[in-house]
């Protein structure tokens, strides 16, 4: 990164709230530079976008105009965009002024700034742009990579910066904006947003959408695709491609009661409808937490609703991430963080304590491992980031997630649930469509959770866990009582109990995955035996097989790895394919069956997959 490229940016400061006297971020005041975005929005700041965009299949881009309401807060006379590979055909002054711009030098993964000549009196400016045909935010799938096999399927990953690369804006997460869109699409596709969507298809191709709550440009979205709808409730439902709607339908059932259970824990939902898009295989995570339609992988579709905390974590963001927003990618730790705890009080309040014992052990197991792989030194090991010259997207690590989880529960253990789950409500209402910073939540936490309490605050050392690597010492000790009997079980099985013999029958995916991953380095007739009783190789569950084939490439067992290879070809979240690429490339004959492999199914992933892919195969 070069730092002449970085002007002021971002739009995110501490204002006084009138009602509760309580500190909080509007993107309408400044704090400190996102140094992620070229945005001059000290002086000119964003407000409203309307979009009008069709969508080329053929060419592989989408055109039109974007249009932005504009604040002139200090009567500048240049509005600073970020944009990285768009094509901009010219750009009008409040309906009518074509302006002077300019497209600045390209720095990595940054794009560029896009700068535009405005008067102390423009209200709105429109941008005629074309995206790139690699344009790292848009995901083109043809026919064949979808699950109906007929018609061709796009959708959008903006997170963390790729919002840049398909809309010129002022791509910081600590800028909000309302927006509207009219979209074209083919006939025989619908389009659905991260905002109120159509259900059904019409004649014309033609969408119209809202988004009245004010969001952050990395949860702009957009999907496209032969794409059907089930109602499940409560207002909240599923979209899918018509061979796995049914399939997803059974999956979801109980996201109403999700809905529910978190409203009741941390204030009523805000975003009117909750809905979910079932993707095609190809997208790079879990989920995606896009406002009103969360974006899903379909390997969470394990047919026995064992994997759906992914959907609590996506709802949990509707509070911790959506509705309070990371002001800079330096504190990602607020949104995922906080959004893991969340999504187990959920499960917790759906399934029972000791289930969510189960999520928080494997979660704290990831933690370590995660930890031990990058150095208990390693600065990448803080909660608080220091990114400068680096892209966000290095910060997505179980560090952001799980140690921040740690850091919550150990609260609460030293405050108590009923205290802190009263500050958490406090917090997410008074921040509401707002952003913060981790200054200015460990200021609140001082004054409104420890309030001047000494030994509490010696007790958690919150200062420690957020600007010092590695796991403090006072984590809270996380155990499971099912665990145990698993645990129990994994012993008998090294002693050399037959494992048809071992009481499974009762086990869900993570009991499952508590044992494959404790599983020593044991030989190919113990995998063999595994393989006869459990049919693993075979099994529908992406969590299972991935650690299964995880422990074929260790001990090579190679009758799994046609399986494997399938699997590699067709699934593209990032958690499973990195793990499998990584311990492939160990061993001189894994390299060649890694490179072998990749070449086949680099064209399936997503640009976030093979950034960090490209990256190992060098």
């Amino acid at each position: 990164m070069r730092t002449n490229l970085l002007p002021i940016i971002t739009a995110c400061t501490l204002f006084i709230c009138a009602c509760t006297g309580k500190k909080t971020i509007s993107s309408e005041e400044n704090m400190q530079q996102d140094i992620h975005s070229f945005a001059n929005s000290n002086d000119v700041i964003v407000n409203h976008l309307t979009l009008n965009l069709g969508v080329d299949f053929t060419k592989k881009t989408v055109s039109g105009t974007a249009q932005w309401d504009i604040t002139n807060k200090t009567n500048s006379s240049t509005l600073v965009l970020d944009a990285n590979g768009l094509v901009i055909e010219k750009v009008v002054l409040d309906n009518e002024q074509e302006a002077a711009f300019t497209l600045g030098k390209a720095a990595d993964f940054l794009g560029q700034p896009l700068t535009i000549t405005i008067t102390p009196t423009t209200k709105n400016i429109r941008i005629y742009y074309t995206t790139a045909t690699d344009a790292a935010a848009l995901q083109w799938l043809n026919p064949q990579q979808t699950a109906g096999k007929v018609h061709p399927f796009l959708f959008t990953q903006s997170q963390a910066i790729l919002a840049r690369t398909w809309i010129p804006c002022q791509d910081s997460p600590g800028i909000r904006f309302t927006y509207d869109a009219t979209i074209t699409v083919p006939k025989e596709l619908l389009a659905v947003m991260s905002a109120t969507n159509p259900t059904t298809k019409n004649t014309t191709g033609i969408y119209q959408f809202s988004q009245k709550k004010p969001i952050s440009s990395y949860l702009m979205a957009l999907a496209v695709g032969d794409i059907t709808f089930a109602d499940l409730g409560g207002e909240t439902g599923v979209y899918a491609e018509p061979s796995m709607l049914e399939k997803a339908k059974a999956e979801f059932i109980d996201m109403p009661k999700m809905v529910a259970a978190a409203s009741n824990l941390y204030g009523k939902y805000a975003w009117g409808r909750y809905d979910v898009l079932v993707l095609p295989p190809s997208f790079p995570f879990g989920g995606m937490e896009n406002p009103v339609l969360t974006f899903a992988t379909p390997t969470i579709l394990a047919g026995d609703r064992s994997l759906v905390s992914l959907i609590a974590h996506e709802l949990a963001h509707s509070w911790s991430g959506n509705l309070v927003t990371n002001a800079n990618w330096n504190d990602f730790w607020l949104n995922e963080g906080f959004t893991v705890y969340f999504e187990r009080r959920i499960m917790e309040a759906i399934e029972g304590k000791e289930y969510a014992d189960m999520l928080a052990v494997l979660g704290y197991q990831d933690l370590v491992a995660t930890v031990n792989e990058m150095g208990a030194t390693n600065a990448d090991t803080k909660l608080k980031l220091d990114l400068t010259a680096r892209n966000p997207d290095d910060g997505v690590s179980d560090i952001a997630y799980e140690k921040g989880f740690c850091l919550l529960r150990t609260i609460e253990e030293a405050v108590g649930r009923e205290r802190f789950d009263t500050f958490l409500k406090n917090y997410f209402t008074t921040h509401a469509f707002g952003t913060t910073t981790t200054e200015a939540f460990l200021e609140e936490y001082q004054t409104d959770l420890i309030k001047g309490d000494s030994a509490l605050a010696k007790k958690i050392n919150i200062e420690e866990w957020v600007y010092q690597p590695g796991i403090p010492a006072n984590c809270y000790a996380f155990k499971s009582a099912r665990f145990e009997k698993v645990d129990i079980a994994l012993q008998q099985f090294i002693a050399g109990t037959a494992p048809e013999k071992l009481s499974t029958s009762t086990w869900s995916t993570h009991e499952w995955l508590r044992f494959l991953n404790g599983l020593p380095s044991i030989n190919t007739a113990q995998m063999t035996a595994l393989d006869k009783a459990f049919k693993f190789t075979q099994t529908g569950n992406a969590e299972i097989a991935d650690v299964w084939f995880l422990n074929a490439i260790k001990t090579n067992y190679q009758p799994a790895y046609p399986a494997m290879e399938t699997f590699l070809v067709n699934v593209g979240r990032r958690k499973f394919l990195t793990p499998l690429y990584k311990e492939m490339l160990k061993t001189e004959d894994g390299k060649i069956m890694a490179k072998r492999i990749y070449a086949l199914a680099r064209p399936n992933y997503h640009y976030v997959a093979t950034q960090t892919l490209d990256a190992l195969m060098k």
